[in-house]
């Protein structure tokens, strides 16, 4: 085991592996920007729809986990060959799906801070300004939707940013069925019925 260790701290020290060593992230950083700004300006070129078959990326990729490390180059290279095609392409212009495009710089760039910083916002002690920006936009969010005060945090109430809609619709049918409960008791929870048209988003099936 000690030769096994030994083999990792030198394998590591020669491909520089430090993972929050700052030129190394500016450099390999400044790849992935132009990697991705170039994606984008080709991106209606590519198929919207994946012409790959199920199974076809298991035929490309090891069995396991590689031992050591790749430099970044190869491993854009695989993203380029193997990975691409095997997705759909929902920024294409051509695209005419479930969403319209949904990204923009400003989003991307946002999302670079978001993940560099890491913040862990457990509550307002452990990030504060994490905590008091999602008040504020939701606020921002809910003048623009013209809702009454008490729905603001400036009104007594407010809420929190969710990630994708089936959390949104999963937490606001836990705060219903609490509520319910609450009123008529815990043991009638059998009772509870949810009622969504032909029309609703199947993520309210999933959250009932």
């Amino acid at each position: 085991m000690g030769s096994l260790n030994t083999d990792v701290l030198e394998n590591n020290t020669a491909f520089g592996v430090n993972p929050l060593d700052p030129e190394e992230f500016r450099k390999q950083g400044h790849m992935i920007i132009d990697f991705l700004a170039d994606y984008y300006r080709d991106i209606e070129k590519y198929p919207v729809r994946s012409q790959v078959e199920p199974g076809y990326l298991s035929k490309k990729l090891p069995d396991s986990a590689p031992y050591n490390p790749e430099p970044i180059e190869a491993i854009l290279e695989d993203v380029k060959n193997e990975i691409i095609p095997g997705l759909t392409q929902w920024q294409s212009p051509n695209y005419f799906a479930y969403f319209p495009s949904s990204g923009s710089v400003a989003g991307f760039l946002g999302e670079m801070l978001s993940t560099g910083f890491n913040v862990v916002g457990f509550n307002w002690m452990s990030s504060p300004a994490a905590t008091e920006l999602e008040s504020i936009v939701m606020d921002w969010f809910g003048k623009l939707l013209k809702l009454p005060k008490p729905f603001l945090f400036s009104g007594n109430g407010g809420g929190v940013l969710q990630g994708t809609t089936c959390e949104a619709i999963l937490c606001t049918l836990t705060a219903a069925r609490d509520r319910t409960l609450n009123k008529i008791g815990r043991e009638h929870i059998g009772k509870l019925v949810v009622y969504g048209s032909d029309q609703t988003h199947c993520a309210l099936q999933k959250a009932a």
